[in-house]
């Protein structure tokens, strides 16, 4: 029993030492990836991998097929954000402006083709067809969105003419289906407006402005009245997540939302993306012996566990989905501190593999490392936009 106590007693003192000095390992060169000129070298090597992967259609498709069985919706994601991190990565390397252009007009071109091709229902879950959308014909403003913003970001980079009235129409469609909700939300699914998809939505529709003149300035001002004065969660000051047409509400506010809402948001109303991000962080942004992660609901609110946060770890309340997203907006709002938490947990946690000038994290999938390279190289294209409208 002595020495039993002993063996014990020493892996006491053990942990008491080595733990708190775990995240030393792994917290170190935070250079290495957040990009403040030119690419640092591992968030080279994770865009490396992305690049690759829309140059190998038969490795795409492979990945591709097996995420789509868990969730088609990481398909359309994983393409935004590729495409806005490569928009982002033209604006710092233009030297290299034409091979990251030819891949983002590679994915917009796809995307369109799948859209045409497979129909509306092609990047939603299964239950969008077990009841009927709100406005008629179909449209998800999941969809109309993301292409949105990806054909904006790639003209706000260099103009394509052919993509123009592309973008006009798309964000004319978005428009006219908002206005016919009392809340201006749009479905993503039959009576579900995503505040993701939304501020997705609205984020497009401010570069389409900066683009090609003030023309929509009253709906995004009408937009953010409505959401400020309708769509925050009373006890935590936190957009809801999901709400009906009418602005009722069906999920309050979550990690894997309220992140890169508040990302879109800086576009629009920067007073208001800061509080929402201030806000998120102290209700979901937790640290631990140098480790940062993000919870998926604010410990006031229960909300259900879905394929969007990822297996939640009890006790911690640690949310995959929030925590990657959570890395996008330290980014956005410059803050070091918890950027640097959450790069630690991400080394530590996301088993990074590189092999071949490749970086990938081996707990990820496409998306969620789509997600890091964007945080990593955020910034250029929204001060290219600011620049832009304050010229006019």
């Amino acid at each position: 029993m002595r020495r039993l106590f002993l063996m014990l007693l020493a892996l006491l003192v053990g942990a008491a030492i080595w733990l708190p000095s775990l995240h030393f390992f792994f917290g170190r060169n935070m250079r290495n990836y957040v990009a403040e000129g030119t690419l640092p070298p591992k968030t080279r090597a994770i865009a490396a991998r992305h690049l690759k992967f829309w140059q190998d259609k038969g490795a795409r498709e492979r990945e591709l097929a097996q995420m789509r069985v868990i969730n088609p919706e990481w398909d359309l994601m994983g393409r935004m954000f590729v495409v806005l991190a490569l928009g982002n990565m033209a604006c710092r390397e233009p030297d290299k402006e034409t091979e990251y252009l030819t891949v983002v007009d590679a994915i917009i071109e796809d995307t369109l083709r799948l859209e045409r091709e497979k129909g509306v229902f092609y990047f939603l879950m299964p239950y969008a067809q077990d009841m009927p959308f709100v406005g008629k014909p179909p449209r998800s403003l999941f969809l109309d969105g993301e292409i949105a913003l990806m054909v904006a970001a790639r003209r706000l980079v260099e103009e394509k003419p052919d993509y123009k009235p592309l973008l006009d129409d798309r964000i004319e469609t978005i428009i006219a289906r908002m206005e016919k909700s009392r809340a201006l939300a749009g479905e993503s699914y039959p009576n579900e407006c995503w505040l993701f998809c939304n501020t997705v939505a609205i984020a497009a529709i401010k570069l389409s402005d900066v683009l090609d003149g003030p023309r929509h300035e009253d709906f995004i001002r009408r937009w953010l009245d409505i959401a400020k004065r309708e769509l925050l969660e009373p006890q935590t000051g936190l957009l809801y997540s999901t709400y009906t047409v009418d602005g009722g509400e069906l999920e309050g506010p979550e990690g894997s939302s309220i992140w890169m809402a508040a990302h879109c948001l800086k576009l629009v109303d920067e007073e208001f993306a800061r509080d929402q991000y201030q806000r998120a962080k102290k209700e979901l942004g937790r640290s631990l012996l140098g480790f940062g992660y993000a919870r998926e609901w604010p410990e006031s609110y229960k909300g259900p566990i879905d394929v969007d946060s990822g297996p939640v770890i009890p006790g911690l309340g640690i949310s995959p989905g929030s925590s990657g997203l959570a890395l996008l907006g330290a980014s956005a709002f410059h803050d070091t501190e918890f950027l640097r938490g959450l790069l630690t947990s991400l080394r530590f946690a996301g088993f990074p593999l590189e092999r071949d000038g490749r970086l990938r994290f081996c707990a990820s999938n496409q998306v969620g490392d789509a997600v890091v390279l964007y945080a990593m190289v955020f910034g250029p294209l929204w001060d290219k936009a600011q620049a832009l409208e304050g010229k006019r």
